[in-house]
């Protein structure tokens, strides 16, 4: 391999410039080949990978010679057939985006490939690499003594205009709480270090998308809910998940408690959302309360700005690039999110939806 890494990307819209400006900061690498299907997304993907050669399929990607790996920031309900088109044709080593898959159709086409697949696949959850929840994980069992509640909150602005509207209908995404929540039951399971056994969950979609229309459809995704989750370990967590609260002061706020205490990470939206006239925007922090003595200590977790600038979820998508390639150069053995990891962060999803559509708990076990 030359020292120069060279990226093969699949999907270049919102987030797939996002993984684009973050790539630009990392030494000795380069984008040499991107698919993109929309022509306004292409040409603006070259903004950032100003060296890419433009192709018009997976297939012509993956016959660029000089590729040393592949990046699918593809819309959701493609990943699963782009996986197995590189399995087919060039198994290099990949990162794919989350969600892994959106149709429990997939689950077997998913293990099929995993049994098979040569190359190392790491799935994107760049929420465990923001540095206030990177600092909850490394702190939260010392902090707690043991975690017994977890809860995530995510107030937020509503769903991004995507290419094609793909982002507003369930069968594309897989539901909110696969699409977008898949990060937090990522999170939940990383933080517990336990498998979930069973979901009960309650959301509707009652502020958002309702006076839109695509090609005489109404949009069918949620926009607010509770998840609970019960774990092997009978620890609990919980999600709070509202669409219509960006508002809020911070974005994402996560706590973890136990008999020694408590641990929080507060993490702000997208900087470029800030109104400007009120100053600079929030800065994360992590907040430790313990019980005995009682006083809790806050600590400002500020994020490089340059980070801040390349994206939108607080700097982690330049580690998780980070760690990517030092699995593609050999210098780590195992990706740091596996696909059992994409696998069940999907299915926690699932099951909530499922819970929510069918008003009952929903046993994981059903859905594996």
């Amino acid at each position: 391999m030359s020292h120069i890494t060279n990226y093969g990307v699949i999907g270049c819209g919102m987030m797939g410039q996002e993984h684009l400006r973050n790539i630009a900061l990392l030494p000795e690498t380069r984008v040499a080949a991107i698919f993109e299907p929309d022509a306004h997304m292409a040409a603006e993907s070259l903004k950032f990978a100003s060296e890419a050669k433009l192709v018009d399929s997976v297939e012509a990607l993956l016959s660029v010679e000089e590729l040393d790996c592949i990046l699918i920031a593809s819309p959701n309900f493609r990943h699963v057939e782009q996986l197995e088109a590189l399995a087919a044709q060039r198994p290099l080593p990949v990162l794919v985006e989350k969600p892994l898959f959106t149709d429990p159709a997939h689950v077997a086409r998913l293990e099929a490939f995993r049994a098979a697949y040569p190359a190392p696949v790491w799935v994107a959850m760049e929420y465990r690499y923001m540095p206030p929840v990177a600092t909850l994980l490394s702190e939260a069992d010392t902090a707690t003594g043991g975690i017994k509640m977890l809860t995530i909150r995510e107030h937020r602005f509503p769903f991004l205009e995507k290419v094609g509207d793909w982002n507003r209908f369930n069968r594309y995404t897989g539901g909110t709480f696969v699409e977008k929540c898949c990060h937090f039951f990522d999170l939940m399971r990383l933080t517990l270090k336990s498998e979930p056994v069973r979901v009960l969950a309650s959301g509707g979609m009652d502020v958002n998308h309702l006076d839109e229309t695509y090609a005489g459809e109404t949009p069918d995704i949620l926009d607010n809910g509770y998840v609970i989750v019960d774990f092997a370990n009978g620890a609990r967590a919980m999600l709070e998940l509202c669409m219509f609260a960006e508002g809020a002061r911070y974005q994402e706020e996560i706590s973890a408690v136990g008999p020694k205490g408590k641990i929080e990470a507060l993490v702000p939206g997208p900087g470029r959302f800030w109104p400007a006239h009120l100053g600079e925007p929030p800065v994360p922090q992590v907040i430790v309360s313990p019980r005995d003595p009682k006083g809790p200590e806050m600590r400002e977790i500020p994020v490089d700005p340059t980070l801040l600038e390349a994206g939108d979820h607080n700097g982690s998508t330049f580690y998780q690039h980070k760690g990517f390639l030092e699995l593609v150069r050999g210098e780590r053995d195992v990706a740091e999110v596996s696909l059992e990891d994409g696998k069940m962060a999907v299915l926690m999803g699932m099951a909530a939806q499922l819970s929510m559509k069918e008003h009952r708990a929903v046993e994981i076990a059903e859905l594996l």
